[in-house]
């Protein structure tokens, strides 16, 4: 049991770390120009040197609803890990882990809804570029997406023997 408590945290806190990586990089979309390599995140474009991401006016608020809820799904989880770790010393033997659970399962939401929206409205579209990929940073949220579904869930029918 306790090598399964020790498993989970330690993916709960890679999770963690990949939500911040994936949320402050500005590796969402990468495509290729005359100048090189250009890359666009949730927050700046980047080529030579990093500037503002220029957003159209009909696609800023879904940017800013990307962002929030990215900023959104680290605080959850954040939150869930803290949780998890009071509850680890104050539940009482048999109970489960369903506060953290829950609110690990709200993260999870928060990843889907954010990252279903960048999918939806900015994929392909990195500005002044000819081709474009997704980056590591897009991939690092659908990674996180699952990782914090699982423990989610692995969460509410875990059990403290």
């Amino acid at each position: 049991m306790l090598v399964l408590l020790a498993g989970i945290f330690v993916v709960h806190i890679a999770t963690v770390v990949m939500l911040f990586v994936s949320t402050i990089a500005n590796v969402w979309m990468v495509g290729s120009s005359s100048w090189g390599t250009i890359s666009s995140g949730l927050w700046m474009l980047c080529n030579r040197s990093c500037e503002q991401l220029p957003v159209s006016s009909r696609d800023a608020a879904s940017l800013k609803a990307v962002q929030a809820f990215m900023i959104l799904s680290i605080i959850f989880s954040v939150i869930a890990l803290v949780t998890f770790i009071v509850q680890l010393f104050t539940l009482e033997k048999g109970k489960r882990f369903y506060i953290t659970g829950a609110i690990m399962l709200v993260c999870w939401l928060c990843i889907l809804v954010g990252v279903s929206i960048y999918t939806a409205r900015f994929t392909g579209r990195v500005p002044m570029s000819t081709s474009s990929h997704h980056g590591y940073c897009f991939i690092l949220a659908w990674i996180c997406f699952c990782f914090s579904f699982i423990i989610g869930i692995l969460y509410l029918v875990l059990r403290k023997k």
